[in-house]
């Protein structure tokens, strides 16, 4: 069996909110948006990576205190920072560097989602 990772989904109380989130802030393309059985779905990625799956309602899978997160890699890590801060989006947790080549830093979606945002060193 030979596995690709298609998407991840995220079960939000409001669409809107985390479109204006992972699209307007963090600059995700948005793929597509449509309706299944009564629900908003939201698409959200590059092309030629996984997506990430917005799904509006109030039934959610996970829920913040879950341990799931979503991870992005960043060019520099200092620059992220400085721009979400810049948009009133606090730290939750970081930087932290676990190793020489790594750092990163959590921020929380609208539903307490934690985003990480990480920097790997060419080094």
């Amino acid at each position: 069996m030979n596995l690709s990772l298609n998407w991840i989904t995220l079960r939000v109380r409001d669409l809107e909110a985390s479109l204006n989130f992972y699209h307007g802030i963090l600059k995700l393309p948005l793929q597509r948006r449509f309706e299944s059985r009564g629900k908003q779905i939201a698409m959200l990625g590059r092309e030629e990576q996984p997506k990430l799956e917005l799904i509006q309602g109030n039934d959610p899978a996970l829920k913040p205190e879950c341990g799931v997160s979503v991870g992005f890699e960043v060019e520099s890590l200092n620059d992220a920072m400085e721009y979400l801060q810049s948009l009133g989006i606090p730290v939750a947790r970081g930087p932290i560097a676990p190793n020489p080549r790594l750092r990163f830093f959590y921020v929380l979606d609208p539903d307490g989602f934690e985003v990480q945002l990480a920097e790997h060193s060419k080094e």
